[in-house]
């Protein structure tokens, strides 16, 4: 599956607060895998592995969307939809399945499925299809957030300018998409693994010393003199916040 590219975008509510999904499948990497592409670009991400588990997570959380695996241990997404809807008979469900079968499409759909992907899916079709069934429900607010702010850390993800305090600073372009992934997550313990897989790709073969030597470059330009802004969470990760 490939990963969802950089948007310079992001969707939110109309209060201004994240978009909310609810990702289902009983096969926790694939769920961890959607849930940190969706994180990735600003949403509030809940995971489930069961139906049960599934059903307590829309009732407690109140998605804007649900991405549910036709196929789980306990009942079938069917049966999870019809629950869903029971309680929000509003809420846009995608539904995710191994099978590609016509009249597995139709049934899903038919049962009141807004949408329908089959695996192995590309992240970014995947998280593009969400942002769509989102606009289309109105719950959706654009804006243009090709400009992100920490702190006095910015960072412009068009023109890849970075300054702290109004100082300008130069990063290569791997030190680059490391800082975007901090400030996209901010106040949020990263551990080694997403770095590398966010940073470096999911096929990268070199060891977490790399995300260590980088995090160690990236503090030589933006905390270097002044009250530090990356820390690090020891036996966790790291996590970007504003100084003070």
């Amino acid at each position: 599956m490939a990963q969802s590219g950089a948007m310079t975008e992001t969707a939110t509510r109309p209060d201004g607060t994240p978009l909310r999904a609810v990702v289902v499948d009983d096969e926790v990497n694939i769920a961890e895998l959607v849930a940190m592409a969706l994180r990735y670009e600003g949403w509030s991400v809940e995971t489930a592995h069961t139906g049960p588990e599934a059903v307590a997570a829309v009732r407690e959380h109140g998605p804007d969307v649900v991405v549910l695996d036709m196929m789980l241990p306990d009942f079938d997404g069917m049966e999870v939809l019809r629950r869903v809807r029971a309680d929000d008979p509003t809420v846009p469900v995608l539904f995710l399945t191994a099978r590609d079968a016509v009249e597995d499409r139709v049934a899903g759909l038919t049962a009141g499925g807004d949408d329908y992907v089959t695996k192995p899916f590309s992240l970014e079709e995947l998280v593009a299809r969400l942002r769509a069934l989102v606009r289309r429900a109105g719950s959706v607010l654009e804006q243009d957030r090709s400009t992100l702010v920490v702190g006095d850390l910015v960072l412009d993800e068009d023109s890849h300018e970075v300054t702290r305090a109004g100082d300008d600073i130069t990063l290569t372009a791997t030190e680059f998409e490391l800082l975007r992934y901090l400030m996209r997550n901010p106040r949020r313990v990263l551990s080694k693994a997403q770095i590398l897989d966010r940073v470096w790709n999911y096929d990268f073969g070199g060891q977490a010393n790399v995300v260590e030597l980088y995090i160690s470059y990236l503090r030589k330009k933006i905390d270097a003199g002044r009250e530090p802004m990356i820390h690090t969470m020891r036996g966790a990760g790291y996590v970007l916040k504003p100084a003070g």
